[in-house]
């Protein structure tokens, strides 16, 4: 059995599947992690119980500043000249709707820093790269009636003349290619995962919508949602599970051949429904929603068939969408 101690460095690790990911791979005990952030959505409260840990090392960096990354590149490739087998997981990323029509954002995070972090993994001799992309490049077919869209479906998007929200899905894309070309070339091992809504009790901004229904409710009582929301329906994923699902595919060398695999659960909830769920929770019937404001390209419905991951790994979620809202309303203490 290889008992080498495994080095991963993880970007935006204060991030929902990066603060995750980090706590469950310390706790394993014989990994080491190297995290970054530059706190763009996330604080350093959401790894607090992780920083005085000796194999959890955390630097407030920023993927786009090139010589903080090149200082974590020559850490890393010493530990590797150490014996130490090293794994990238790339979980940064210029996140929120609101941010998505910020190009120029977009484009230098999403893609540009996801690609010169790709490229000092291979440089370090890496094992592994997951890159953490997202079930928005579905954009307006993302769901159907026969379990959900595939990730051999072939994509419609919406343009920059129907939206500007599309460079997210277009940038994450993009990274998709960048992860398949390394493989192909024999650079590296790796594959890219999109992640359904992603969700989590360490998420401290109501920037996404089960925050901002519980800050919504607890603050003022009631919750503002666009029009979108009158028939809008998601399907919400625990960063539990997402984090599950990277340690999964990185466990299956077979799996990691550059394929793109959809994270999600089977659960779908109306975001009006989502809204009573929670306020039922939280001791409120029928909570009272205001609706005002309309977002251009956005889907109805997001369904990801997950056939492919649970087929290749042995990955399934294990948090449903009840237990997950108790444990972000602190109901449910007990995590698995």
């Amino acid at each position: 059995m290889d008992m080498k101690r495994k080095v991963h460095v993880i970007s935006g690790v204060t991030g929902m599947t990066g603060n995750e990911l980090a706590r469950q791979l310390v706790r394993d005990g014989s990994n080491l992690v190297i995290g970054f952030d530059n706190f763009f959505a996330s604080s350093i409260d959401s790894v607090a119980d992780l920083i005085e840990e000796e194999n959890f090392k955390f630097f407030e960096y920023d993927l786009n500043d090139e010589e903080q990354m090149n200082q974590i590149g020559s850490m890393v490739k010493k530990l590797g000249e150490e014996g130490m087998e090293i794994f990238y997981v790339n979980c940064a990323a210029v996140v929120h709707t609101e941010h998505f029509y910020k190009v120029e954002n977009t484009f230098a995070t999403n893609v540009v820093g996801m690609k010169r972090f790709l490229d000092q993994a291979i440089e370090v001799g890496a094992r592994a790269y997951i890159n953490c992309s997202t079930s928005e490049v579905y954009s307006m077919q993302s769901w159907n009636d026969n379990g959900g869209v595939r990730e051999s479906d072939y994509l419609v998007l919406a343009t920059a003349e129907h939206s500007q929200r599309t460079s997210y899905a277009v940038g994450k894309l993009l990274t998709e290619f960048f992860m398949k070309d390394a493989v192909d070339k024999g650079l590296i091992r790796g594959c890219s995962i999109r992640f359904a809504n992603v969700y989590s009790n360490h998420e401290l901004y109501p920037k996404h919508i089960i925050p901002h229904i519980i800050a919504s409710l607890k603050n003022r009582g009631q919750v503002e949602l666009l029009e979108n929301s009158k028939r809008n329906k998601r399907s919400f994923l625990h960063n539990i599970d997402s984090c599950r699902a990277v340690l999964a595919l990185l466990n299956v060398s077979e799996a990691l051949d550059g394929s793109v695999y959809n994270v999600a659960t089977d659960e779908e909830i109306s975001i009006v429904d989502l809204v009573k769920l929670i306020g039922s929770k939280m001791g409120i019937e029928e909570p009272a929603i205001l609706f005002a404001g309309y977002r251009a390209s956005d889907p109805e419905r997001r369904i990801l068939n997950t056939d492919k991951i649970r087929q290749r790994t042995c990955w399934e979620p294990v948090v449903n969408l009840s237990r997950g809202l108790d444990m972000c309303l602190g109901i449910d203490k007990e995590k698995k």
